[in-house]
C-alpha cells in the first residue's frame, strides 16, 4: 500500500507511525471529553497514555523476541536492529494490563471500572493501528483469488508476494476492533459490573483473531502443536476462555445482589 506517506524536508513519515499517532490522539480525546465521568484529570490521561504507551512497547517487543528466543540471544545486536518494527499485540496487551494494574492502583482508581474505559480508548490505537499495518504491508494474508484480496506493489511493503492478490486480513481485523468500538461504547451504560465492557472487547477481538489468523501469510509470527495453532490463537483462546468465565462469575454474583437481569436491560434499550 503506502510504507512511506510523505516527505517533509529529510523527514519521512511512515504509514504506520502515523496511523499509530491518530489512534493515540483519538483515545487521548476519547479520555479527554469524557473526564468528568470519568472521574480523570487532563494530567492523569497525559501519564495514562505514557504508561500504555511504554508498556505496549515493551510487552509487543518482548513476545515479539520469544517468539524466536535462539535468534536473538546469539545475537544481541538484532534487538537494536529490529528496535522500531517486529511487534505482538499479546504481549503489548499483557503487559499492559500488568502496568496499568499498578497504576491504577497506585492512582487511587477502581481498576475493573477503568478498565473499561481502556478498553474503549485503547481500541481506537488498536484499529487506528491495522490500518497502518495495511499501509506497511506487515500483517498480511494469504495468497487468494484476484476478487477476495488486495495487491501490494510498493517494493517498501512487508507483504510478500508483491502484485499479487492476498486476503486483506488487516482490514477484517480493523472492522471487527472498529465495530467492537461502538458496541463498547453502547453497551457502557447498561454494563452490569465492572470489566463488562473489557470484557466485550477481549471476547470480540479474541475470537475475530483467532479466525483471521487461519488467513494470515507472514510464516514468522510462529506456530505451536506442530503448526496446530500460531501464539496469537494458543493466547487468544486462554483469554477469550478467561474473560468469559470472569463474565459468568461476575454476572452471577451480581444478580445474587439483586442487579437486573440482562433480558430486561435489553427489553430498556429497545
Amino acid at each position: 500500500m503506502k510504507p512511506e506517506l510523505f516527505h517533509v524536508g529529510g523527514l519521512t513519515v511512515f504509514g504506520y507511525g502515523f496511523c499509530i499517532l491518530i489512534g493515540v490522539i483519538a483515545a487521548y480525546l476519547y479520555f479527554y471529553f469524557n473526564r468528568k465521568r470519568i472521574g480523570i484529570t487532563e494530567d492523569q490521561i497525559s501519564t495514562l497514555i505514557l504508561v500504555c504507551g511504554i508498556s505496549v512497547f515493551v510487552g509487543g517487543k518482548l513476545f515479539f523476541i520469544l517468539e524466536d528466543p535462539v535468534t536473538y540471544l546469539s545475537d544481541p545486536s538484532k534487538w537494536m536492529s529490529n528496535l522500531g518494527d517486529g511487534f505482538v499485540f499479546y504481549g503489548s496487551f499483557l503487559v499492559t494490563i500488568v502496568a496499568l494494574y499498578w497504576w491504577f492502583k497506585r492512582s487511587g482508581f477502581v481498576f475493573w471500572r477503568m478498565m473499561d474505559e481502556v478498553g474503549i480508548g485503547g481500541a481506537f490505537v488498536h484499529g487506528f493501528g491495522k490500518i497502518g499495518c495495511l499501509l506497511a504491508g506487515c500483517c498480511y494474508g494469504l495468497v487468494c483469488e484476484k476478487d477476495a484480496g488486495i495487491v501490494f506493489t510498493d517494493v517498501l511493503s512487508r507483504a510478500r508476494p508483491l502484485n499479487t492478490p492476498l486476503y486483506p486480513v488487516q482490514i477484517w481485523d480493523a472492522t471487527v476492533i472498529f465495530g467492537a468500538i461502538v458496541f463498547m461504547y453502547i453497551w457502557r451504560k447498561y454494563k452490569q459490573y465492572d470489566g463488562q465492557v473489557f470484557m466485550i472487547y477481549s471476547v470480540v477481538y479474541g475470537i475475530g483473531r483467532i479466525v483471521t489468523e487461519e488467513y494470515r501469510g507472514d510464516e514468522a509470527r510462529g506456530f505451536l502443536f506442530d503448526g496446530l495453532l500460531t501464539h496469537s490463537q494458543f493466547i487468544g483462546i486462554i483469554v477469550v476462555v478467561f474473560s468469559l468465565i470472569f463474565h459468568f462469575f461476575s454476572l452471577r454474583k451480581k444478580r445474587m445482589e439483586g442487579v437486573e437481569p440482562v433480558d430486561r436491560i435489553i427489553n430498556k434499550i429497545k
